[in-house]
C-alpha cells in the first residue's frame, strides 16, 4: 500500500493510501467517526485483488487537513473533489458508520458518479440520539470538534436527506450490525426499504462489523461489488 499520499482538491488537503492495479476498476473506502485509511486494513487488501482502493482520510481526521469546521456536507463535497482531483468519474464506495453517510451523501448528489454503494452501520437520515461525547485524554489522530459537529448533525438531520433517497441510482448493500449496535437497527432496515434498489445484511458484530468480522464483511462486499 502507497502510504502518505497527498491530493490538494483546491478546497482541502486530503491524504490517502492507494493499493491494486492501476487498471483496475476503483472503490474509494471511507471510514467513521474518529477513524483513520488504518482502520480498513483487513479490507483494503483483499478487496485490491480486483480493485483499484482508495482508502481516504476524511477532513479533520488523520493526516488529512483539520480546518475546525465539519459538517457531512463539506465531507461529501471533499470526497467529490477528491474524485475531481485524481480524476475518478465513476467509483464504487464503501462507508462505515459517518463515511456511510458521507457516501449516501454522495450518491444522491451525484449518482452517476457512483457504481455500487456500500453503507455499512450508516448515521441514518432519521433524527436519533447519538452516544455522549467524552473526549479521550491524550492526543488524538483526529480534531476533535469533529465529534460534536456530527453528532449534532445526528441529533437533527437535514430532512432532505431523507426527501433524496429515492435519488440514489446506484445498486446498494446496507450492512447491519445487529442488537449490539448503538444505531437503531430499525432505521437501517427503513433505509434499505426507501433506496430504490438496495437489500440489507446483518451480521453480528455490533458497530465495528468490518473490524469485528473482516472475513465475512470483506467476502460479502466482494461479491456484492462484483455482482453484474
Amino acid at each position: 500500500m502507497d502510504d502518505h499520499l497527498t491530493a490538494d482538491t483546491g478546497r482541502i488537503r486530503l491524504a490517502h493510501r492507494v493499493l491494486g492495479a492501476q487498471d483496475a476498476p476503483p472503490v474509494v473506502l471511507l471510514h467513521g467517526l474518529g477513524g483513520t485509511a488504518a482502520s480498513w486494513d483487513d479490507v483494503a487488501g483483499p478487496l485490491s485483488e480486483e480493485h483499484r482502493v482508495h482508502v481516504l482520510e476524511l477532513r479533520g481526521h488523520g493526516n488529512s487537513d483539520w480546518p475546525g469546521t465539519y459538517s457531512f456536507e463539506l465531507m461529501r463535497d471533499d470526497v467529490l473533489a477528491f474524485l475531481d482531483t485524481l480524476g475518478l468519474e465513476r467509483v464504487d464506495l464503501v462507508g462505515h458508520s459517518m463515511g456511510g453517510t458521507v457516501a449516501l451523501l454522495l450518491a444522491q448528489e451525484q449518482p452517476d458518479r457512483v457504481g455500487r454503494l456500500v453503507l455499512e452501520e450508516p448515521a441514518p437520515p432519521w433524527p436519533c440520539e447519538p452516544l455522549p461525547a467524552v473526549r479521550p485524554a491524550g492526543e488524538l489522530p483526529f480534531d476533535w470538534p469533529v465529534v460534536p459537529a456530527i453528532k449534532e448533525q445526528l441529533r437533527n438531520p437535514d430532512p432532505s436527506w431523507r426527501d433524496a433517497l429515492k435519488k440514489i441510482t446506484a445498486p446498494t448493500l446496507v450492512v447491519a450490525g445487529g442488537a449490539a449496535s448503538h444505531v437503531p437497527q430499525q432505521l437501517l432496515a427503513r433505509l434499505a426499504e426507501e433506496i430504490p434498489d438496495a437489500r440489507l445484511v446483518t451480521m453480528i458484530a455490533g458497530h465495528l462489523v468490518h473490524d469485528a468480522l473482516p472475513a465475512e464483511f470483506t467476502a460479502a462486499v466482494r461479491a456484492f461489488l462484483a455482482a453484474s
